[in-house]
């Protein structure tokens, strides 16, 4: 089945209606999946799912009036169309009482089939789009971090931390250099129940061996040489809330077997203590390197590694998110423009093609810094980027005619939105485009103009 086509569930337990219905349908340009018992239909319907269900009343075994209800209790704006036989019409009224789409009664016309699931099908995008709105609303505008994209794998990672931000399982998170580690904790920590109390952040690799653990676990006055006054350490400053430890691939080994201890008995003794102190926190770790890798090689505790890695959370690089590119260089160059007190030049659609072009192997960091020279320095800076303008086919290849246009009329299109700060009307005599035309252009490429005000 093309995933791409909007999708029509048919149920009939009679043939001919099912084969009429779904030709007609396909004629129309869906993609039916014809179904001869209502149960078997329920496979296939989630609260996400884009289609239309057009189901017979009077059917064996489940008829289409509990499958209505199934539907609803899954999805209760999801359309249901019901096909009713002349004995079946107060029923299907009742039901659409009931949250019932439209009926359409036996027999009918192939017209009157296709204008009433058009219809339904409108309704669902419109229903399924302004889910997406406003989730995309409530994450822009929540206070506190904010993850930025459109692309397939960041709405699977924001989805995946909304399931498990507010619960108190460890996390590991997997991630190359730049991509946004720091960023990702600390949103997990601020849409939990802990956002009110400490996010202590600790870098593994960037503290020298001999001074981590007292670090991380605190000491008693005169516990070592140095150690003149009592310290709380990073664990107990971060009970009932969250620590991150950064480059956990880099903690010594030795260390590494007191963090375990920690996460199997949420407890602490601090040096030259006997107390053991209990704690309530939750340790969300990261690394770009592979943790299995290094257990196997002996570096990093096998252990460990499956007591942290009980959830993963995969931080996709920026080159396999390059649609998100614009938005993002936008969102940093709009900070950078209220930080140094500077407009944001408008970049030209060869720019904006580099910017997407180019491989990005600092990822979201590299972008940033980036975004923060260009508003420094306007269209007379020049950038790595640049230089992949002459290799623009390269960046193409493999790519048919159509998609390649499909490519740069994006490009074009964000581009003329970041410049006209997400003004539609200004945006029309810029690209010389009607107001309907550059709406469907803007719902094809997933593009909303809220993400491009100032």
């Amino acid at each position: 089945m093309d995933v791409n086509l909007p999708t029509v569930i048919l149920i009939d337990d009679e043939k001919h209606i099912r084969s009429a219905g779904s030709q007609t349908l396909e004629l129309a340009g869906y993609q039916v999946r014809a179904l001869d018992n209502a149960a078997s239909a329920l496979n296939f319907i989630s609260d996400d799912w884009a289609g239309v269900v057009v189901t017979d009343i009077n059917m064996p075994g489940m008829d289409g009036l509990e499958l209505m209800n199934r539907v609803r209790a899954i999805d209760s704006d999801l359309p249901v169309i019901l096909i009713t036989g002349h004995g079946d019409i107060s029923m299907a009224v009742n039901a659409i009482r009931d949250g019932a789409y439209d009926f359409i009664e036996k027999p009918f016309p192939a017209d009157l089939l296709a204008d009433v699931v058009k219809r339904a099908m409108e309704k669902r995008a419109l229903t399924i789009e302004n889910r997406s709105l406003r989730q995309e609303l409530q994450a822009q505008s929540a206070p506190g971090p904010r993850i930025i994209g459109k692309a397939i794998p960041v709405q699977r990672m924001r989805q995946l931390l909304s399931q498990i931000a507010d619960t108190p399982a460890d996390i590991l998170l997997m991630g190359e250099t730049g991509t946004g580690k720091d960023l990702v904790a600390r949103f997990i920590h601020e849409n939990s129940s802990r956002k009110d109390h400490n996010f202590v952040a600790i870098n593994c690799g960037g503290m020298p061996e001999n001074l981590i653990e007292s670090e991380l676990f605190g000491h008693e006055k005169g516990a070592f040489t140095d150690a003149k006054q009592q310290r709380i350490g990073k664990l107990e400053h971060a009970d009932g809330g969250t620590l991150f430890l950064d480059e956990i691939e880099s903690m010594p080994m030795s260390l590494q077997i007191k963090l375990l201890r920690v996460l199997e008995e949420r407890a602490i003794e601090r040096l030259g203590a006997n107390e053991v102190i209990p704690l309530d926190l939750r340790i969300i770790a990261a690394t770009k390197a592979d943790l299995k890798k290094l257990s196997q090689q002996a570096v990093f505790r096998e252990d460990l590694y499956y007591r942290l890695n009980v959830v993963r959370v995969d931080i996709p690089p920026l080159r396999e998110r390059s649609e998100d590119v614009p938005l993002l260089f936008q969102h940093f160059a709009l900070i950078a423009s209220a930080q140094f007190q500077r407009e944001v030049p408008a970049l030209s659609p060869a720019r904006v093609h580099s910017l997407v072009s180019y491989a990005w192997p600092g990822n979201v960091r590299e972008l940033r810094n980036v975004a923060e020279r260009y508003v420094l320095l306007g269209e007379s800076c020049t950038f790595e980027f640049d230089e992949l303008i002459p290799q623009l086919d390269q960046s193409t290849v493999g790519l048919s005619l159509p998609e390649k246009v499909e490519r740069f009329e994006k490009m074009l299109i964000e581009e003329a939105l970041a410049k006209c700060g997400g003004g539609i009307k200004d945006a029309l005599e810029l690209l010389g485009l009607p107001r309907k035309t550059l709406y469907d252009k803007m719902r094809k490429h997933q593009l909303d103009k809220q993400d491009f005000k100032d």
